[in-house]
């Protein structure tokens, strides 16, 4: 087992945050929500009733490893199995434990921006599953883009689980499922998640529990701006709000100022005044239908091959190819 950790560029935290909190509406990107603390809230959102999306994946995975795992085989030259933000990789472990039980030639490669997400599920591996191939990297999706178009040898088999599609609007997801497809031979296969429209409160409670994970885990990114670039946002004068609207299958987070504050950071020499109610956009959780991911897919140049969903209809994994 190979571990290649690339630690993060804070310097792409700096100016994300700058331009983030100088914009109007202010928005914070949802990705900085993740370092130590922030994997350990999201690992205690995934746990929570309410939080459906992690259980109907596991389900879909669980009760369709042979087909989800045969249908990625390669009898001649095998594979490589590229995760993006793979996580605690609970659902994946299921296909590589099939996988690995029944004599696939394929190396494993977990990409995720959480350093410490990488380094547990490496460590995880390396003690479950000893003689699994695993190539992990720390790295955002759109660096890790390019160099996947070396990984040309063989088939490759790309997988983002989690409805991380999710926080992207459609037209960024159009451009996130291009440069997949950019990446892909023929023969390759993406294999996605993404969550489906349903009963509104069933997916507003998702997102809003009563008893505050979410909140701490939206506000941890105010948590990293003190800690990592010098701000000093009192972070309890901030209130979560979560909203949806089933027409365009949209949910998205706010951290609401409940009073008029100024917050300086020091390491980006940046003053932000905050009007009382004003908001920091922070997050985007979009939901979707057959007709949307055909959409979608058509934009991209990928057509769907098959897909797979959960007892309630709730998620849905489909398995593209390019066009």
């Amino acid at each position: 087992m190979t571990t290649k950790i690339k630690p993060q560029q804070n310097k792409t935290f700096k100016k994300d945050v700058t331009e983030g909190l100088s914009s109007f509406p202010k928005r914070l990107s949802s990705k900085y929500f993740y370092d130590k603390k922030g994997d350990k809230l999201f690992q205690d959102i995934m746990a929570m009733p309410s939080y459906y999306l992690t259980g109907c994946e596991f389900e879909i995975i669980s009760k369709n490893t042979f087909a989800i795992g045969e249908l990625f085989r390669d009898r001649e030259n095998g594979l490589d199995l590229i995760e993006l933000g793979a996580g605690d990789g609970k659902k994946t472990k299921l296909l590589l434990k099939y996988m690995a039980e029944n004599n696939f030639n394929f190396i494993y490669k977990p990409i995720d921006i959480s350093e410490n997400a990488v380094e547990l599920l490496s460590k995880n591996l390396a003690y479950e599953m000893p003689t699994l191939n695993v190539d992990a990297e720390v790295g955002e999706y759109f660096e890790v883009l390019e160099r996947l178009k070396g990984f040309n040898k063989r088939k490759k088999v790309i997988m983002v689980l989690g409805s991380n599609i999710g926080n992207l609007p459609h037209p960024k997801a159009i451009e996130f499922l291009t440069k997949l497809k950019e990446a892909m031979l023929p023969d390759d296969l993406l294999f996605m998640g993404f969550d489906q429209k349903k009963n509104p409160q069933t997916i507003l409670d998702a997102y809003n529990d009563e008893t505050g994970i979410t909140e701490a885990f939206n506000k941890n990114v105010l948590t990293r701006i003190n800690r990592e670039l010098g701000g000093n946002f009192e972070v309890d004068n901030f209130k979560h709000w979560e909203v949806y609207d089933p027409e365009t299958g949209t949910a998205k987070s706010f951290l609401v100022a409940t009073k008029a504050m100024e917050v300086t950071i020091e390491e980006l020499q940046l003053t932000v005044n905050f009007d009382q109610w004003e908001t920091i956009h922070t997050e985007i959780s979009q939901k979707y239908d057959d007709n949307i991911v055909i959409w979608l897919a058509k934009e991209a140049g990928l057509k769907i091959e098959t897909s797979f969903t959960d007892e309630k209809g709730y998620y849905k994994n489909y398995a593209f190819r390019k066009i």
